[in-house]
């Protein structure tokens, strides 16, 4: 099974403040949307509590050590558990979507990783762990202009990037 990461950052590493995004870019949500569906997504359980229900057409695995329950959810208390459930149901691509904690603790199994690169800065609570990308490969990149309404900013510009570990 392979475990990707799924994460959007700002210019210093930001993901999020008082557990919410920073930024709402609508392709972005689609790109996450058409990316993750049927598959078997794996968060903590403060990303589940920021989402407020399961996604739908994904299998949410959700990890937690406090006893947290939700309906529709399948929560674990060790990553171990979280991933043989995946590969007993048969995951072929799991994707870890959340939050910072999870990230870093899930970083040495990710075998490939969808970056969101937002032009943003700005304050946060909640930041990516840096990346030294020495040891990946980009193979895919796109890149996004602003969006702007009557002067208002809808969408910051944003680059999707795609890379996998090098052998």
């Amino acid at each position: 099974m392979k475990i990707s990461m799924i994460v959007a950052y700002g210019k210093n590493w930001e993901i999020g403040l008082n557990n919410q995004m920073l930024w709402h870019i609508s392709e972005d949500f689609k790109n996450f949307k058409q990316i993750t569906s049927g598959h078997h997504i794996l968060m903590g359980r403060k990303t589940f509590e920021s989402i407020g229900k399961p996604l739908p057409n994904r299998t949410s695995l959700v990890l937690s050590t406090k006893g947290f329950s939700s309906e529709g959810v399948h929560t674990f208390d060790s990553i171990e558990k979280a991933l043989d459930f995946a590969r007993q149901n048969g995951e072929e691509e799991l994707f870890v979507i959340g939050g910072a904690n999870i990230y870093e603790t899930m970083f040495k199994y990710v075998d490939k990783m969808y970056l969101s690169e937002v032009d943003f800065q700005g304050e946060a609570d909640a930041y990516l762990k840096q990346i030294d990308f020495s040891t990946w490969d980009l193979i895919e990149q796109k890149e996004y202009e602003e969006i702007r309404q009557e002067q208002k900013l809808i969408s910051p510009s944003w680059k999707f990037k795609v890379y996998v570990k090098k052998d």
